[in-house]
C-alpha cells in the first residue's frame, strides 16, 4: 500500500536520526530509517493487532520488575538506524524518552504483516544482530496455527531457541512466559 505524497514531507537526499525523530508523531503508518533512508510501512490489520494485545498482555506479568514491555517505541541502533518494533522489552523502565539505544533492549517482537514479513526476516533481522539485541521474536499470525519463533543471540548469531507450538508460544528465555497467540482466551 504506498502513501501518497502529499502525506508524506519531501526530502532531498539522505536523512538523519535528527530529521525523522523531528517529524510529526501521526504520518499515517510507521516511520523507520535505515542508513539515511526513510522507510514508512502502513498501519497494521487488525489480526497483527490481536496477536500483539496477547503478546503485551501475556509480558506484563512475565517481564521482570528490572524490564519492561512497550509497544511501538522508536529504538535507534546506530547513527542512521531507527526501527520500531511491534514490542520492545526495555532495559530502562519507566524512562521517559524519544528513543531507546539498541543496548537497552533485550528483546524486539516484530508481528508480520503481508507488506513487513520479508523487511522484518532479512533486514530487521540483521540490523537486531549486528545491534547486539539478545532476544529477536518473529510471529507470523497469517499461518494456522498462528506461528512465532524466538531467536537468541549466541556468538554475534542469531538461532533458535523456541518455536510455537498448536498457537502457543512458550519462552524460558530471557524469562519465563507462555502466549496463547490467538482464540478466546488470554
Amino acid at each position: 500500500m504506498a502513501i501518497p505524497a502529499d502525506t508524506f514531507p519531501q526530502h532531498p537526499g539522505v536523512w538523519t536520526l535528527e530529521e525523522v525523530l523531528a517529524l510529526p508523531e501521526d504520518q499515517g503508518g510507521r516511520v523507520e530509517l535505515v542508513d539515511g533512508t526513510v522507510v514508512v510501512r502502513p498501519a497494521p490489520t487488525s489480526r497483527h493487532q490481536r496477536v500483539l494485545q496477547r503478546l503485551q498482555i501475556a509480558c506484563y506479568d512475565a517481564v521482570p520488575a528490572d524490564c519492561e514491555p512497550l509497544p511501538g517505541v522508536n529504538v535507534v541502533l546506530g547513527g542512521a538506524r531507527l526501527l520500531i518494533p511491534d514490542l520492545a522489552v526495555v532495559t530502562e523502565p519507566g524512562a521517559d524518552t524519544v528513543y531507546y539505544k539498541g543496548d537497552e533492549l533485550l528483546m524486539a517482537v516484530e508481528v508480520h504483516s503481508p507488506s513487513t514479513r520479508a523487511y522484518d526476516r532479512a533486514l530487521k533481522r540483521q540490523l537486531y544482530q549486528e545491534a547486539g539485541v539478545p532476544f529477536l521474536v518473529f510471529v507470523d499470525p497469517a499461518t494456522d496455527p498462528c506461528s512465532a519463533v524466538c531467536l537468541e543471540l549466541d556468538g554475534g548469531e542469531y538461532r533458535e531457541s523456541a518455536h510455537a507450538q498448536d498457537g502457543r508460544l512458550t519462552l524460558d528465555r530471557p524469562f519465563p512466559i507462555t502466549v496463547h497467540l490467538e482464540g478466546t482466551g488470554y
